[in-house]
């Protein structure tokens, strides 16, 4: 029997992943990019394990989580830096 779905809020929009799934992965629904560089270049995980620091977010007002790090739990909060 798989767990339930877990539901979390991505820059207002909710979003539903499987159970064990990233922030990382939930973010990659909903939003069209993690962050903006300080020239304003969209941002994107690259690495996926936690090295580059590109797929930082706010959870749940912490700012600079790396999301690729952290598993979605229910009712998080999550926002994507512009």
């Amino acid at each position: 029997m798989s767990a339930a779905p877990v539901r979390l809020d991505i820059d207002g929009v909710a979003v539903e992943v499987p159970a064990g799934a990233s922030v990382a992965a939930a973010v990659a629904l909903a939003a069209p990019h993690f962050r903006r560089s300080r020239s304003g270049q969209p941002r994107a995980p690259l690495c996926g394990m936690g090295v580059c620091f590109e797929c930082r977010v706010r959870i749940d007002g912490v700012e600079h989580q790396r999301s690729c790090l952290i598993p979605a739990r229910e009712g998080m909060r999550v926002a994507c830096d512009d």
